[in-house]
C-alpha cells in the first residue's frame, strides 16, 4: 500500500511505532474545592499541598491567593469579583505566586494590580512575570542618599528637601491638596529623566482620571506607570497594588534609572487588609487593625532606596490620610517611623488659601541638607527661623498691641516670604525660579507689596529668569553655592522685572 500522510506503509507499522513511543509523563492537578465565599475571600479545602501566596486558579475563571494557611482549609483573597465564584466550584494549583507584568513596556500604560490593561490597549509585549513579594535589598547593595529630587515646589524643595532613594511621607486630612503635591511632583520630572510610577488606591474612578489626565497633559505620560485599584474593585486588588508598582519600579531600577513610587494612600491599604484579615477570622489588635500591620507596609517601604552595583534609585511617596489632624492615629505614627520624613499639609493654611498647605513646623526631612543643592542651602537655611518668628508674633498683632517699626518690618517680612510659597497646582518651577523667587522674599524686595501684587510680582521675576539666568540654573545643577555675585545678579533682574512691572500698571 502506498504511504500514508505520516510516511507508515501499514496499520502493523502505525501501531508499531505507537508502542515503541515512550508514553508521556504523567501530570498531577490538584484540584479543591470552594467550601464557604465572602466579600473578597473565599474557604477552600481540598488543596493540602499548596503553599503561601500561590495563586489558584477557580473554575469561574477568578483568580486568588492563598493568605491562610490551616490544616484542613486555606484562606484564599480574591483578585476579582466574589459575585462569580460560587460556593462548591473546582479550584486548581497554578504553581507559581502572585505576579505582575514589569519592565519598560509597561511605561505609558494603565494597569490594574495584576498588570491587566485598563487603557484599552492590548496586553503589554515583552514584559516578564514577576513576584509582587520581594526582600529588600540588603544593607551592602544600599548607598546614601545624596541626589536631590527635585519636586519643583518652592515649599518643599527649599524647607523639606526630598533626595533619590529617600521614603517621603505625604501626611494630612482630607481635601488639603495631598495628590497635587505627587501629580507636581511626577509633573516636574520631564526634564530630569526619572521614571514614574503612580499606585492609586481605593480611589474613585473620576479621581484616578484626573491624575490621568494632568500626568498626561504634563507630558509625562510615556515615562509613567499608573497602576489603579479603584474602590469597586476587589479589596484583594487594593492590598497587593503598592507590591506590584514596586515590583514595576525594581525591574526599571535594575536597568539603572531612577524612578519615583507615589502610593495614594496607605490608608485605603490598610483598610482593604483590615477588611481582608477580619474575614478571614484573623485575631484583630489596636483599632481592629492585624498585629502584623506594621511590617505590611514596612516591609514594602524598605524596598525603596538608591542601590549600588549598577542599580538606580526608587523613591517612595507614599500618602496617609488623617482625621481631625491627628498625627497619631495608628496608621500615621507606623509611617512616620517608617520613613525618613514626612510632608505634613495643614488644614489651617487650607482656610487661610495658602497652597500648598505645606506646614514647615511639623514637616521635616531626615536627609536633610544632605539631598540638597547648596545654593538651595544658603538661602533656604534662615527659611524657617523666619517663618516661625512671624506666625509668633502675628499672635500678638491680633491682640491689637502697639508694635514698634523693627516689629512691623519682621511682619512685612515674613507675611511676603509666606506669600512667596503659595504656588499654584499643576505649575511646578524650576530650580533657578524657585531661587530667585525666594533670594527676593528673603532680602525684602516683596515687602512693600499688598497681598495682591505679589503674585504677579513673582511673575515677572519668573519671565525674567526664564530670559537669561546668567548661568544659575547650571551652578544648580553642578551642585556650586550661591555666589554674592550671582546673589547680587539675581537681586538686580528681580528688581528690573519689579519695576517694569510698576511701569506696566497695576492691571499688567
Amino acid at each position: 500500500m502506498p504511504p500514508d500522510a505520516a510516511g507508515y506503509r501499514s496499520y502493523d507499522e502505525l501501531v508499531q511505532s505507537l508502542l515503541d513511543t515512550p508514553p508521556p509523563a504523567a501530570r498531577v492537578t490538584e484540584i479543591g474545592r470552594v467550601a464557604e465565599v465572602g466579600d473578597g475571600i473565599a474557604i477552600v479545602t481540598g488543596l493540602a499541598r499548596a503553599l503561601a501566596d500561590e495563586l489558584l486558579e477557580f473554575a469561574s475563571g477568578v483568580q486568588g491567593f492563598v493568605f491562610d494557611l490551616e490544616p484542613d482549609r486555606l484562606g484564599v483573597v480574591l483578585l476579582g469579583p466574589s459575585e462569580q465564584v460560587t460556593q462548591g466550584e473546582d479550584v486548581r494549583r497554578t504553581g507559581r505566586v502572585a505576579s505582575v507584568p514589569a519592565g519598560p513596556a509597561l511605561l505609558g500604560r494603565v494597569v490594574d494590580a495584576a498588570g491587566r490593561p485598563l487603557d484599552g490597549g492590548a496586553p503589554p509585549e515583552g514584559a516578564a512575570l514577576r513576584p509582587v513579594e520581594a526582600e529588600a535589598p540588603p544593607i551592602l547593595r544600599r548607598r546614601a542618599v545624596a541626589r536631590p529630587l527635585a519636586t519643583g515646589l518652592k515649599a518643599v524643595d527649599a524647607a523639606v528637601p526630598v533626595g533619590l532613594g529617600q521614603r517621603e511621607l505625604i501626611i494630612g486630612d482630607r481635601q488639603t491638596g495631598k495628590t497635587s503635591i505627587a501629580v507636581d511632583t511626577i509633573l516636574n520630572q520631564r526634564e530630569t529623566g526619572v521614571l514614574c510610577i503612580y499606585c492609586a488606591i481605593g480611589l474613585r474612578g473620576d479621581a484616578v482620571a484626573k491624575v490621568i489626565g494632568a500626568v498626561r497633559d504634563g507630558g509625562m505620560m510615556d515615562r509613567c506607570v499608573i497602576v489603579a485599584a479603584g474602590d469597586e474593585d476587589a479589596p484583594g486588588l487594593a492590598y497587593i497594588a503598592p507590591y506590584a508598582a514596586m515590583t514595576i519600579a525594581e525591574s526599571l531600577a535594575e536597568k539603572g534609572r531612577d524612578v519615583l513610587v507615589v502610593m495614594d494612600d496607605l490608608t485605603h491599604h490598610a483598610h482593604a487588609y483590615r477588611e481582608l484579615s477580619l474575614l478571614l477570622r484573623r485575631p484583630p489588635g489596636r483599632e481592629a487593625f492585624p498585629g502584623d500591620i506594621f511590617y505590611v507596609h514596612a516591609r514594602l517601604l524598605e524596598r525603596a532606596g538608591q542601590f549600588t552595583e549598577g542599580r538606580g534609585s526608587i523613591t517612595a511617596l507614599p500618602v496617609v490620610e488623617t482625621q481631625a489632624e491627628n498625627l497619631s492615629a495608628y496608621i500615621p505614627t507606623n509611617l512616620i517611623s517608617i520613613t525618613d520624613g514626612q510632608i505634613y499639609l495643614s488644614p489651617r493654611l487650607v482656610r487661610t488659601n495658602q497652597f500648598p498647605a505645606v506646614d514647615l513646623g511639623v514637616s521635616v526631612s531626615r536627609v536633610g541638607g544632605k539631598a540638597q543643592a547648596p545654593a538651595f542651602r544658603d538661602v533656604a537655611g534662615n527659611l524657617r527661623v523666619t517663618l516661625s518668628q512671624f506666625e509668633e508674633l502675628e499672635e500678638f498683632a491680633r491682640f491689637g498691641t502697639r508694635l514698634d517699626d523693627a516689629t512691623r518690618a519682621r511682619l512685612a517680612r515674613g507675611a511676603a516670604v509666606r506669600a512667596a510659597l503659595r504656588q499654584p497646582e499643576r505649575d511646578p518651577m524650576p530650580a533657578a525660579e524657585q531661587l530667585a523667587v525666594l533670594v527676593a522674599a528673603m532680602e525684602g524686595l516683596l515687602d512693600d507689596l499688598d497681598e495682591t501684587r505679589i503674585a504677579p510680582a513673582m511673575d515677572a521675576i519668573r519671565a525674567a529668569i526664564r530670559a537669561g539666568d546668567g548661568g544659575l540654573g547650571a551652578r544648580i545643577a553642578d551642585g556650586g553655592r550661591l555666589t554674592d555675585e550671582a546673589r547680587a545678579g539675581i537681586l538686580d533682574t528681580a528688581r528690573e522685572a519689579m519695576a517694569g512691572m510698576a511701569q506696566d500698571g497695576p492691571d499688567a
